[in-house]
């Protein structure tokens, strides 16, 4: 487990290492569960939620990169999961998709979607889900201000890699790159930054209430 420090801890050592994802399977049916099967089905389930988000395609003119629900879908399964989970989720929909069904955007699978213009950001979604995976495991998500800051960490890191991964493939220049790799989602990645980000404080304030929670 990556150490964290206090500064980065919102959480007393004892409630650290929870995410909401271990509020998701009913307790009946967790209780027949062992934790590695319960842990198994989270996982897929997360690269379930990201290929469904992988769905929502919308192409930009004069760029290789598409609008995608992509970005809003690792996130979500990211601070849902936790960090272990959360990469295995991520890690699984992009394997699933490297053996070439189509689970990326736009229908697309292969090595050929990882080796063109927009693999950058699919390395990118790897490292989002993980660092706000464990960010979430410290407590990130439990209010507005924490679980934005998440979002906006992994989303920065997502374009951190896709951009000069686009740069490299496409031989632009760096104006170039973010004029094409960046401009056009800023204000859709604004918005599915916002429901991510406030989905995780609702869910901690419905869990906290449910009777027999604390």
């Amino acid at each position: 487990m990556i150490s964290a420090s206090p500064r980065l801890s919102r959480l007393p050592a004892d409630q650290r290492d929870v995410t909401i994802a271990d509020f998701l399977v009913p307790i009946r049916v967790g209780e027949r569960m062992s934790t590695r099967l319960r842990n198994a089905a989270l996982v897929v389930l997360g690269a379930l939620v990201i290929y469904l988000s992988a769905r929502i395609a919308l192409p930009v003119p004069g760029s290789p990169v598409p609008v995608t629900g992509q970005t809003f879908g690792v996130l979500l399964v990211g601070g849902a999961l936790g960090f272990r989970r959360g990469l295995a989720g991520v890690a699984l929909y992009v394997a699933i998709g490297l053996i070439g069904l189509p689970f990326f955007a736009e229908g697309k699978g292969g090595i050929s979607v990882i080796l063109g213009s927009t693999g950058g950001y699919i390395v990118g979604f790897l490292l989002a889900g993980a660092l706000v995976g464990r960010l979430a495991e410290l407590g990130w998500d439990r209010r507005i201000a924490g679980s934005v800051g998440a979002m906006v960490i992994g989303n920065v890191v997502i374009y951190l890699v896709g951009v000069p991964w686009l740069m490299a493939v496409a031989h632009l220049d760096l104006g170039t790159g973010i004029r094409l790799g960046v401009t056009p989602f800023l204000i859709g990645d604004a918005l599915k930054l916002v429901l991510a980000a406030a989905a995780f404080p609702v869910a901690w304030w419905v869990v906290g209430r449910r009777p027999g929670e604390e």
